[in-house]
């Protein structure tokens, strides 16, 4: 009988834990970018990017999530705070698309299927990766021929999310991302008119808002209540 007893409860246990809650929404918003070019604010967003979200919910308090995100960034000297950049008077406009994994943590028990857990702020953190236009080779002077590379990014934001109505929540949060290369901007020792001296590496920002549909059945969490 007690062997009996462990085998239903093992089968229970694991049939709620596996069907977990997932998420999936779309998102818009603006960005921004701090490097040598234009101004050194890092929560400045003046251009439109957009994505697409999926998330699976550990737990209330942990989700795992995969994103993608279509990001554009420019910058001018002319909106710097630094005289010597102002004078200088360079712009650039370069596009990124960005595959991001992370996780989300949440400082409330989140759980749309209750009446009492249905909004929380919370952290996110992960790794990413990313393509961005980049120069190849110069052409005539002055003019240069261009190719797309890929590079790694440490992306790390906070958000507020809460339910809207039924499945359907949204999220309002910021996202900064590290970068480890200093060439979003077309800086480069290997052109002297693309040298601009600077020795930092590059990061890139998105504020935006998301929609986002909850579907599956309630999670092993869930049947606690």
């Amino acid at each position: 009988m007690k062997r009996y007893t462990i085998i239903l409860l093992f089968i229970c246990f694991s049939t709620n834990c596996y069907t977990q809650i997932n998420e999936v929404g779309v998102f818009l918003g603006v960005s921004n970018y701090v490097g040598d070019i234009g101004s050194t604010s890092y929560l400045k967003p003046k251009d439109v990017g957009a994505g697409l979200m999926y998330k699976w919910n550990l737990n209330p308090r942990i989700a795992f999530r995969g994103t993608y995100t279509y990001i554009r960034i420019k910058a001018n000297d002319a909106n710097s705070d630094n005289l010597v950049r102002q004078n200088r008077g360079l712009n650039f406009s370069n596009t990124i698309n960005e595959f991001a994994l992370g996780i989300e943590f949440n400082f409330f028990e989140y759980d749309l299927s209750s009446t009492d857990k249905t909004y929380t702020p919370y952290i996110l953190a992960g790794i990413a990766a990313y393509d961005y236009r980049t120069v190849k080779s110069s052409g005539t002077p002055g003019n240069f021929l261009f190719t797309r590379n890929t590079s790694v990014a440490l992306p790390f934001g906070v958000g507020f999310k809460s339910k809207i109505y039924g499945k359907l929540a949204f999220a309002i949060e910021t996202r900064v991302r590290y970068t480890f290369n200093d060439k979003l901007d077309y800086s480069t020792p290997e052109f002297p008119q693309l040298d601009y001296g600077g020795t930092g590496n590059d990061w890139y920002m998105f504020t935006g808002a998301s929609l986002i549909y909850t579907f599956g059945r309630p999670a092993c969490y869930s049947s606690r209540r």
